[in-house]
């Protein structure tokens, strides 16, 4: 609640949103109309979400939300199964959600966010003569 009790949303990139829809909870992910500052969709954090990473160690990777446990004074941690079926956990501020179930609301890299190990990075690459 803001001044004189107005509700209101602050996104990601610093935008304020007066009087948006009471089912946005802290950690949905909203679709904005750029031109009308207005909110076209709300996607949930919850499971079964697909969910990009946008920070540590899997940053980029993509994946449907698995779990989340709560670990209270301190990080929460969230599962993803990414979609070769690796599962990896990471704390909460690092996950954003892009998708309702395993649907992307955005275009995803031409990779779509899957990991790639060393020895599948070099087969890939051309040989030196």
């Amino acid at each position: 609640m803001g001044a004189g009790g107005v509700p209101y949303v602050v996104t990601h990139d610093g935008r304020t949103i007066r009087y948006p829809d009471p089912l946005i909870e802290a950690f949905d992910t909203v679709k904005i109309e750029l031109a009308e500052n207005k909110i076209t969709d709300i996607m949930k954090f919850e499971t079964g979400n697909l969910a990009m990473i946008s920070g540590g160690k899997n940053t980029g990777r993509v994946g449907v939300i698995v779990s989340r446990e709560k670990h209270p004074g301190s990080f929460d941690i969230v599962h993803v199964k990414d979609s070769s079926g690796a599962i990896f956990a990471t704390r909460l501020g690092n996950v954003f959600v892009i998708g309702k179930g395993s649907k992307p609301m955005i275009s995803l890299p031409k990779r779509k966010g899957l990991k790639r190990t060393i020895l599948e990075e070099r087969a890939e690459r051309p040989t030196k003569n």
